[in-house]
């Protein structure tokens, strides 16, 4: 199939994109211990800037929000000050970048934070699974504490704060992560959210907490510069969304009304997910859709081309290949990453890959 589709410019909300094809967030665990972002993570992501939209990595909105080793932040003065050559080197490029903003809830270690700050979640049930520590290599996740609905507020307030850092940073908008099992899942979940005041139990109240986050977020920025990421049904991260379909219904319903930038929906067949969600986004939601999860140039042609989605985002395709738009153009062969430097420090595999001499 032709991959014309592809280069045609749009529009999410307030950005305009010059074709269809965006670079997933991708954590690289490239940022220092106290999440400010490595220098040379403005070649990164101005190698890759000829994709019509680059989504920054998830990107944690306080301490309390950190989970993982050396990721980004975007809540202190000195990360704020990092992120601006970034996105300057991006729109040097003609690129276009939103930050994704993150709170990874009981997806934590403490060992990975510069600061002492809570572990907290929906509901105090622990993650299974371990997690990688620089001190200590491999532990078990923290035990959460359940926030308590006083808190919610604040949270809220971090997010906004957050969005605002970033358009201060020089981000064209944000995405708000409400995938991958991270805290705004675990209030969607039926597994981790086991309240019993408004923001558990029924769906109108399980989808209320990342509801009041992305308001508070589009009141701060605008939400026409506001996207969210999706993972429906997605086990990552011990996530159980038992009533998905009823609860994505829900939950679409209510997005629809905020007007924001795009919805980001990442499809998987695993674990017995049988339905393809980025069809059934497209049924229920009126507004802009990326579509994410293994789709190559022809697959992702054909989606755009059948309105299926507005734009596909490729993942692990621009970490190997900072020129991926040239060569999906062209039909050059792809290369492949060296996954066991996915989220190791330094440069190596990280803005060492090559693009093609034409």
């Amino acid at each position: 199939m032709p991959v014309t589709s592809l280069f045609e410019p749009t529009n999410l909300g307030a950005i305009e994109i010059a074709n269809r094809i965006v670079m997933s967030p991708l954590t690289r665990s490239r940022a220092d211990a106290s999440g400010i972002p490595a220098p040379f993570a403005a070649t990164y992501y101005a190698q890759r800037a000829t994709a019509g939209l680059i989504v920054a990595e998830m990107t944690q909105i306080s301490y309390e929000g950190m989970g993982y080793a050396r990721t980004p932040g975007i809540h202190e003065p000195a990360q704020i000050e990092r992120w601006l050559p970034i996105t300057d080197a991006v729109h040097k490029a003609d690129g276009k970048i939103v930050l994704q903003l993150g709170h990874v809830g009981r997806i934590a270690s403490a060992l990975n934070r510069p600061v002492t700050a809570d572990v907290v979640s929906a509901s105090a049930v622990k993650a299974p699974g371990q997690m990688y520590t620089d001190s200590q290599q491999m532990v078990d996740h923290d035990t959460p504490r359940a926030l308590e609905t006083s808190e919610i507020a604040r949270l809220d307030r971090d997010y906004a704060d957050a969005a605002a850092n970033a358009i201060a940073a020089g981000f064209d908008g944000v995405e708000f992560h409400s995938a991958n099992g991270y805290l705004p899942q675990q209030f969607l979940s039926t597994n981790v959210n086991k309240r019993t005041d408004k923001y558990g139990g029924s769906l109108a109240n399980r989808i209320r907490m990342p509801l009041e986050a992305l308001t508070a977020i589009a009141a701060k920025v605008g939400a026409d510069r506001v996207g969210i990421r999706v993972s429906p049904g997605h086990t990552f991260n011990g996530i159980e969304e038992t009533d998905a379909a009823d609860l994505y219904a829900a939950y679409y319903a209510e997005l629809d009304k905020l007007g924001l930038a795009y919805l980001h929906v990442m499809r998987q067949f695993m674990n017995a997910v049988t339905t393809d969600p980025v069809t059934v986004a497209r049924k229920l939601y009126r507004g802009k859709i990326i579509a994410a999860g293994g789709y190559d140039p022809e697959s992702a042609a054909g989606v755009v081309a059948a309105g299926g989605a507005d734009a596909i985002a490729f993942g692990k395709a621009f970490i190997a290949n900072p020129d991926l738009v040239a060569r999906i153009r062209s039909g050059a062969p792809l290369a492949k990453p060296d996954e066991s430097t996915f989220y190791t420090p330094g440069e190596k595999g990280y803005t060492d890959y090559l693009a093609l001499v034409a």
